[in-house]
């Protein structure tokens, strides 16, 4: 799945499938774009948990952590 990583306020990053991030919650924006990744399955990332953030992304459509724990269900 492809990734797109937007960096929030503070220590609070917003993944998701849409590359303007449009679908993130304003609360923790001005959001700015940090990176892309494939993601995949059992594979490992560094500070989000893959299969957590693809669940989320299929569930959602995004997935949010703050300081690497996952926020997501606090704001949907």
């Amino acid at each position: 799945m492809q990734v797109y990583i937007f960096r929030g306020a503070g220590r609070v990053f917003g993944f998701t499938e849409d590359s303007t991030g449009a679908n993130l919650p304003s609360r923790f924006g001005d959001w700015s774009a940090f990176k892309t990744l494939t993601m995949i399955r059992g594979e490992s990332q560094p500070g989000v948990n893959v299969d957590d953030c693809i669940n989320d992304i299929e569930k959602y459509g995004l997935h949010l952590t703050d300081a690497h724990i996952r926020i997501t269900e606090q704001v949907v």
